[in-house]
Parts: C-alpha cells; structure tokens; sequence
C-alpha cells in the first residue's frame, strides 16, 4: 500500500468518524445531560420514578407530533400548525364525545386531522403556496376556530374509557402516553428507513427535481407528508384532552418550535433529504429532560428560556454540521 493510499484510507475513516459523531452527538448529550442533573439534583427528585414517568408524559405529545415532523422535515416542507391543530382536535374530540359517545369523538378527532391535512396539502402542492406560509395561516385559523366553538371555555370529558386510552392511563407503571410513543416510534422508523415510501420522502428532500426525474411524484409525497403530520398534531391533541380530561384551545399552543426542535435536535435536516425517527425521539425526550432539571434547579422562569434555549443551540449546531 502505497503512502497516498494510506493516507487517503485515514482521512476517509476521519470523515465517517466525525459524521457518525456529529449525528449520534443527541444521544451522547442526552446521556450526559441525565448524568449531570442525576448528580446535582438527586438530593430533589431528580431520579425518583415517579419524576422521571412524568417527563415521559410530559413529553409524549411533542414526540408524537415530532415523529411526523421528521417526515415532513425530510421532504424539505414544514408544518407550523401543528400545536394549534393540537388544540383544535381537543375541543371537537371533547364536543363530540359529549354530544355522541367516546366513538364519535374519536372520529371527529380523526377527521379533524385529514381535513387540516387535505386543506395545507392541497394549497402546498396544487396552488404552490410554500408550506411555510400555509401552514402559518392554518397555525392562526385552527386557533380561531378552536376559540369560536369553544366561546374560550374548557370542553370538559368525563368518559372514563376515552380519559384511559388516550393519555390518563396506565399499564402497571408503565403510562399509556408511553406505549403510544413506542409504537408511533417504531412504525415512523420502519416507514422511514426500510418502505418504498420513506425512501421517496428522503429523495424529494434530498433533490426535488432528480427525484422528479426519477419517476416519483414529489407532489404527492408532499401532500401525504402533510396529512401526515396534521393527524399526527390530531391525535396529539386527543391525548392531551384525555390526560387533562379536557378540551382546550391553549393546548398545543407554542408546540410547534418544541416539535421542530425535536426533530432538527434528533439529527434531521432542516433543508430535506435525511431524517432519524429515533433520534427524533430521543430529542424530544432531552427537551422534557432539560425543561424538568431546569424546574428543580429552581431556576426563574427567563433563566430557564435561555438555559434551555443555549442548550439546543449548542446540541443543534454540532448535530446538524456535516462538514
């Protein structure tokens, strides 16, 4: 072997080893992170079970809507309506249970998603509207109408079976809101990495017009992508009305910049072309992590923002360089 070869070979390795780095830097800070606040806040709670259950329910609506986000993210669009559809579903869910059982409110909650979906798919990809702008539209309309069929009141739901399934139960100690992350985590991963059609989100993401060129149709990815996510935020929000027992147009509100800085923290890319269910996941839940260690530091609420926001700056910055 020649010196050039050997020397081409060592830069190759540090190249891989500095992208493999980069992209699991989520999980190293993850880890690094639960070591520092188990230290310093053990004397607080910090690692009692019943704390560390709570962050999980705390964060499994955002991972829920993240996991979806990762898709939308990988097709280079973006969806910012999704806490304000949040809201939306947890009014209609909790109207429509009252009005014709816990079946019907879950349908209503379904449909609710796909209308939202059809309508920021359709406007993205028949008309162009960027989906930056329509989903900014859809963000304020679900919000008003959320506030205008609710008169800005609680919806109160008192079937017990709807409470359990969607949010307020638990399998042993293990939380409801757990399970469905699991398996939305699972089924998001398999989609993405190993079915024809998680390979067409990434080749849109990754070049709109090669992947033109190469027989897929980029339009209607986008549209499913963004149906997608609109159900996702759908059952996000029925998961908050049955853990809080209620419907409300302040649920969800403000989730979008925690839902794309899940994902974006996660190592997917803002630009399109690749994503990482499981490392969104994992964003989400080292967002819950910080916002609970920063609480038990007894931290003021603006010393919180921006310890949380330096944070993710940092994590993002090193997660997303891939030069």
């Amino acid at each position: 072997m020649s010196l050039n070869d050997t020397s081409t070979e060592k830069t190759t390795l540090l190249e891989w080893g500095l992208i493999n780095w980069r992209r699991n830097i989520i999980y190293i800070g993850f880890i690094a992170i639960f070591i520092i606040f188990s230290i310093t806040l053990h004397d607080k709670g910090f690692l009692d079970p019943t704390n560390l259950l709570n962050i999980i329910r705390q964060t499994a609506m955002i991972a829920v809507m993240a996991i979806a986000m990762t898709f939308v993210l990988s097709c280079g669009e973006i969806d910012l309506s999704v806490g304000a559809v949040a809201g939306l579903t947890s009014v209609t869910v909790a109207m429509a249970i009252d009005a014709g059982g816990m079946i019907f409110g879950i349908g209503i909650g379904i449909a609710t998603g796909i209308a939202v979906g059809v309508f920021n798919g359709l406007l993205t990809t028949k008309i162009g509207i960027p989906s930056f702008l329509t989903t900014l539209a859809m963000m304020g309309i679900a919000k008003g109408v959320a506030m205008w069929i609710s008169d800005t009141a609680a919806v109160p739901i008192i079937e017990p079976s709807y409470s359990w399934l969607f949010g307020g139960g638990s399998i042993g100690i293990i939380p409801v809101l757990a399970i469905w992350m699991l398996v939305l985590g699972i089924l998001g991963h398999f989609t993405l990495k190993r079915t024809g059609f998680g390979r067409r989100v990434l080749a849109t993401g990754g070049g709109e017009q090669a992947a033109r060129y190469s027989g897929i149709n980029t339009n209607a990815i986008k549209f499913k992508v963004l149906v997608l996510s609109s159900c996702a935020a759908a059952l996000a929000g029925m998961l908050y009305a049955g853990r809080l027992q209620s419907g409300r147009f302040q649920l969800g509100e403000g989730d979008e910049l925690s839902v794309i800085a899940a994902a974006v923290l996660g190592g997917t890319s803002l630009f399109g072309g690749y994503g990482t269910v499981i490392g969104t996941i994992v964003g989400a839940l080292m967002i819950g992590l910080i916002n609970n260690g920063l609480i038990l530091m007894g931290l003021e609420f603006s010393q919180q923002l921006i310890a949380r926001g330096g944070i993710i700056i940092l994590a993002v910055a090193l997660s997303q360089k891939r030069s």
